[in-house]
């Protein structure tokens, strides 16, 4: 399909207020729709369903999905990227929820000094006037500001317009092996991955690298744990590890797994039933589908078991194997009339300066601003 047939499809579809979402996968360059036939809304519960996901942050509420036994799939792998010059403009910042941030992040501090939790991760919601309120321009804006993160837009006359680029993984699952990241720190990009990181921001990562590897201990064979890296994620960089290995089949299931990982200390913090609380207690906002997940559950993928593809009698020997491709739903926003909401946090650890976490949670919303101008 071109890709000017695709957005037309879209768009048609979008006027009929049906559910449908549309994407690009992290360091790919096609595009995918699904496109629900009818405006039911559709629960997650046994993760055995097919279909895209979407889940909030609070795992208490089950995800929705948009089945792929109820909706089209179309494709385009021409899309060109448009040329988005970022405009030098300066965004000014609430005084208001500037003080407001600040002092969550100083009751976050004290909490941990109590030994409440060892990290919490705190938020706040920004309205922003949007110039340009056609969710599909915009999609396209985030593709190009976001060329390695996975880029969604997500419809449903339920939940809204939500849009977003994430670079984190929640996590990946094929042929039973599973791959999570454990992604935190923040620092702004200044032409290098070649940074120095503090002592708070090499802890804050440390704590959902061993968080992530407890809790797939006893779910997974063959653990294996990268080293740390630097990479980059618009205009900020980020420190990232894979946890990876081979999930074990006796009294295991995608479900279970899940609930162990989600809400990730990245998300969240650790313990993550007191952050949790913490959270839900103070934040004084609902975060609703940001930190939460989204992405493909029990796709089906066609694999041949002869490489040789000259060979049409041995390619009748092909299996079929269940792809799920789970991701943190980061660097998001959800359109209200000439309004987006922009969400973004920050990991507070005993070593955070409430001054500078407001700083990173402006830097992090930069990007994704200049997007809306």
């Amino acid at each position: 399909m071109t890709s000017e047939l695709f957005f037309n499809v879209l768009e048609s579809h979008y006027n009929e207020s049906l559910p449908f979402v549309v994407y690009r996968k992290s360091n790919k360059t096609n595009l995918i729709g699904l496109l629900q036939n009818n405006t039911d809304i559709n629960f997650v519960s046994s993760f055995t369903e097919s279909g895209f996901v979407m889940a909030p942050f609070d795992n208490e509420n089950d995800p929705i999905i948009i089945p792929l036994k109820n909706a089209k799939h179309i494709e385009t792998d021409d899309y060109q990227e448009i040329d988005f010059n970022e405009h030098q403009e300066q965004f000014d910042s609430n005084q208001k929820d500037k003080q407001s941030h600040i002092d969550l992040v100083s009751k976050g501090i004290v909490a941990i000094k109590d030994e409440k939790f060892d990290k919490v991760v705190l938020s706040r919601k920004e309205d922003v006037e949007i110039k340009e309120g056609n969710p599909f321009k915009l999609f396209k804006k985030l593709l190009d500001s976001y060329p390695q993160a996975f880029v969604y837009c997500w419809f449903h006359p339920e939940t809204g317009l939500w849009l977003g680029a994430t670079p984190e993984t929640l996590l990946e699952i094929e042929n039973k092996r599973l791959t999570t990241m454990s992604l935190a720190g923040t620092k702004p990009y200044k032409g290098t991955v070649n940074v120095n990181w503090s002592a708070k921001e090499i802890q804050e990562q440390k704590i959902v690298t061993d968080y992530l590897v407890e809790q797939l201990d006893n779910q997974i064979d063959s653990l294996q744990i990268s080293d740390t890296q630097t990479i980059r994620a618009g205009n900020l960089v980020h420190l990232k590890t894979m946890v990876s290995g081979i999930l074990k089949s006796k009294g295991n299931s995608l479900k279970n797994v899940i609930n162990k990982l989600h809400p990730t200390p990245a998300v969240c913090g650790f313990p993550k039933v007191a952050a949790k609380h913490f959270i839900l207690e103070n934040e004084n906002y609902n975060r609703a589908f940001y930190t939460g997940y989204l992405g493909e559950l029990n796709y089906e993928k066609n694999q041949s078991r002869n490489r040789n593809f000259r060979n049409i009698e041995n390619n009748a020997y092909s299996s079929i194997k269940k792809v799920t491709n789970l991701f943190v739903n980061l660097r998001c926003m959800k359109l209200l009339g000439n309004k987006a909401q922009v969400y973004v946090g920050g990991g507070i650890t005993s070593d955070s300066n409430p001054e500078q976490e407001w700083e990173e949670t402006v830097a992090k919303t930069t990007t994704i601003k200049k997007v809306l101008q």
